[in-house]
């Protein structure tokens, strides 16, 4: 990997930001990554990888305005950067290679 490294959750949760877009937030994302991928998500893990990958400048966030169905609690919407964007075209290509790198014999189950 570059310098731009990602594990397989930072990836689900940054491709789930960026589906999302202006509507990216904590129940939100939890909620498109279990409807999309039939996975469950820890709201913990969820706020920690979010966490880290804002720290890594993959992601920024920002507070919505305060809502009375929320107790005047304000949402934290998140948003891709150019260098997250950066980072998953990286791993988009990486994976691109691998797969192009399996000769068509492996996946050649006949001769099992």
């Amino acid at each position: 990997m570059g310098k731009y490294s990602i594990g397989e959750f930072e990836e689900v949760l940054l491709l789930t930001v960026a589906i999302l877009y202006d509507n990216a937030y904590g129940i939100s994302i939890k909620e498109e990554i279990e409807d999309r991928l039939n996975r469950k998500v820890s709201v913990g893990a969820m706020r920690t990888a979010l966490s880290r990958l804002e720290k890594k400048g993959f992601l920024q966030s920002e507070f919505g305005e305060a809502t009375a169905i929320r107790g005047g609690k304000r949402k934290r919407f998140y948003k891709v950067t150019p260098y997250g964007k950066k980072a998953l075209e990286e791993v988009m290509e990486n994976r691109k290679k691998l797969w192009e790198a399996i000769p068509s014999v492996a996946f050649d189950f006949k001769a099992l």
